[in-house]
C-alpha cells in the first residue's frame, strides 16, 4: 500500500485513499483495500451467487458483517413469516452467513438494525477506514471520518472474494458551512438546503468533505444525517474529519479498539484532517444562518424549499426538459404552482430510515409531541434504526410518549423508506417522511412523499398538515 509519506498538503480523503491504494492499474483506476464490508438480505443474494458460480470463497469473513434490514416487516412481534415475501431473503442470508462464517445480526438479535445505523453504533465503522455496502446510503458512515460508499451487487461479490475493489479516484469537493443553524433548523434541513440550492448533480464525481463552524457544532448523530444525504446530490462519498466528539462516540463500542490498541488508534485518528493548504477540486461556501426548516414538493430531493415558500412554477425554468420534468413532478404530487405548502393536509407520517432513526431523532419527536395527539385521519409510524435504539428509547420512556400520542411503535428496519416490506403509502395519499428519497413510487405506487426533518414530521403528525414546527413550538 502507499506509505502516505508524501509531504505535499493533502485532503482528508486523499490521506485515507492513499493509505488504502494497493497499486495504480494500467487503466488509471486504483486497486483499493476494503477494511469493512456490510451486507443485507436483498443485494447479498446475487453477491453470494456470483461467488458460488466462480468457485470462490469468502477471503476475510471477519471483515464482513451482515444484517436483516430492508424487507422484513417491522410490526411488533415480527418474524421472517410476518411478511411472506421476506422469508426467502432472510433465510438465504442466514444460510450464506452461517456457511461462510460471516457475523449476522439476525431478526431477534439485540444488535440487528439498518446497516448504516448499526455499523457506526457497533464500532464496525471507524475513522480512517474504507467501508462498503451494496446500498447507496453507505456514505452515512463518513461522518466518523471514514471513506464509505455504496457499491453494486457484483462489486460486493468481488469484495467478498478479494477484499479489494478497482475504482477510479473521485475528485474532491469541500463544502464549508459557516455560522450557526438558526432555531428550528437541523442537519436534515441543512442537507435539503444544499441539495435544493445547488441541485441533485453538484456532487457527481466528487468525494465531499464538510467543514466549518456549523459542522463542528453538530452532534455525531446529526453528522450521520448530513453525510447520509451526500448521495442525493450525486456524491457517493461524504465525510467529516474526526474530532473529540467522534472519539467520544466511538469509545467503548463493541468492535472499537480497546486499551493499548485504542491509544494507538486515537494517535492515528488525530492525523486525519485536511492539511491547511490542501487543494480541493471545487469549493462551496454556505452561511448556516440562511437555512430554515425545509420541505420537498416534488419527486427529487432537490425539489426542496423553506416551509414558508410556495410551490414553484415550472414555466419559469430555463429549458424545455426541466419544465417538462418538474411539471410531471407536480402532476404526480397533485400540486399547483403558487400553492402554499404550509397547511397542506397529509394522511401519513413516517419517522425512520438510515437518515433519521437514531435516539436523538426519537428524543426530538417525543419532545415535540409530548402531551399532544396524532391528528384524526393520520397514520404515524416510528421505526427505530436499530434494536439497540429501540431498547434505549424504551428505557427512556420515549415509546410510551409516542404510543400515548397515537404513533405506531415498530421494530427496527428500513420499513417505509424503500417500501420493500409491508409498509406502504397508499396511492394518492400524502406522507411527510424523514427518509432520504421522494422518488415516484419510492414509498409505494402512487404514494406522495414530502421529505422533512423529524421535528417537521412530528409537527405534521399532530396537526394533520405540513406545518412550520417553529410556529408549533412557539404556541407551546
Amino acid at each position: 500500500m502507499n506509505s502516505g509519506k508524501d509531504q505535499k498538503p493533502r485532503t482528508l480523503f486523499d490521506k485515507i485513499w492513499d493509505a488504502h491504494e494497493i497499486r495504480r492499474l494500467s487503466d488509471g483506476r486504483s486497486l483499493l483495500h476494503i477494511d469493512r464490508h456490510v451486507l443485507h438480505e436483498i443485494t447479498s443474494v446475487s453477491a453470494f451467487a456470483d461467488l458460488e458460480a466462480a468457485g470462490r470463497r469468502v477471503r476475510n469473513p471477519e471483515l464482513t458483517a451482515a444484517t436483516q434490514d430492508h424487507i422484513p416487516a417491522t410490526r411488533p412481534g415480527r418474524t421472517e413469516d410476518t411478511f411472506p415475501p421476506a422469508r426467502e431473503f432472510v433465510v438465504n442470508l442466514r444460510k450464506n452467513a452461517k456457511e461462510t462464517g460471516i457475523r449476522l445480526f439476525d431478526l431477534g438479535d439485540p444488535h440487528q438494525g439498518i446497516a448504516h445505523v448499526i455499523a457506526p453504533e457497533l464500532g464496525i465503522t471507524l475513522p480512517g477506514l474504507t467501508l462498503v455496502c451494496a446500498d447507496s446510503h453507505t456514505c452515512t458512515n463518513g461522518a466518523l471520518g471514514a471513506v464509505a460508499f455504496g457499491i453494486g451487487s457484483s462489486d460486493a461479490g468481488h469484495v467478498l472474494a478479494t477484499q479489494t475493489l478497482a475504482l477510479a479516484k473521485p475528485k474532491t469537493l469541500r463544502i464549508t458551512i459557516d455560522g450557526e443553524l438558526p432555531f428550528g433548523a437541523t442537519a436534515k434541513d441543512l442537507a435539503l438546503y444544499i441539495i435544493g440550492r445547488f441541485g441533485a448533480g453538484v456532487g457527481n464525481g466528487y468525494a465531499v468533505e464538510y467543514v466549518g463552524a456549523a459542522i463542528t457544532a453538530l452532534s455525531v448523530e446529526a453528522r450521520f444525517t448530513l453525510c447520509n444525504l451526500s448521495v442525493e446530490f450525486g456524491s457517493r462519498i461524504g465525510l467529516i474529519a474526526p474530532d473529540e466528539k467522534t472519539l467520544d462516540y466511538v469509545r467503548g463500542r463493541p468492535y472499537a479498539p480497546k486499551e493499548e490498541t485504542w491509544k494507538r488508534a486515537v494517535a492515528h485518528w488525530r492525523t486525519l484532517y485536511s492539511d491547511e493548504d490542501a487543494p480541493f477540486d471545487q469549493e462551496i461556501r454556505i452561511d448556516a444562518a440562511e437555512v430554515e426548516p425545509m420541505i420537498t414538493w416534488g419527486t427529487s430531493p432537490e425539489d426542496a424549499v423553506p416551509i414558508g415558500a410556495v410551490v414553484p412554477d415550472p414555466a419559469r425554468l430555463d429549458t424545455a426538459e426541466l419544465r417538462h420534468n418538474k411539471q410531471a413532478a407536480l402532476d404526480y404530487m397533485g400540486l399547483k404552482p403558487g400553492a402554499p405548502l404550509d397547511g397542506l393536509p397529509v394522511s401519513m407520517v413516517f419517522i425512520g430510515s438510515c437518515t433519521n432513526s437514531r435516539i436523538s431523532d426519537l428524543r426530538e419527536v417525543a419532545r415535540i409531541v409530548s402531551g399532544k395527539r396524532v391528528a384524526d385521519g393520520v397514520r404515524a409510524l416510528v421505526v427505530p434504526g436499530s434494536t439497540a435504539v429501540k431498547a434505549a428509547a424504551e428505557a427512556e420512556g420515549i415509546d410510551k410518549v409516542l404510543s400515548e400520542a397515537g404513533f405506531e411503535w415498530h421494530e427496527s428496519g428500513c420499513s417505509l423508506c424503500c417500501a420493500l416490506g409491508a409498509d406502504l403509502v397508499p396511492s394518492g395519499q400524502r406522507c411527510v417522511s424523514t427518509a432520504n428519497r421522494n422518488f415516484e413510487g419510492r414509498q409505494g405506487p402512487g404514494g406522495r412523499t414530502h421529505l422533512a426533518s423529524p421535528a417537521m414530521a412530528a409537527a405534521a403528525a399532530v396537526t394533520g398538515t405540513i406545518t412550520d414546527v417553529r410556529r408549533l413550538e412557539s404556541q407551546g
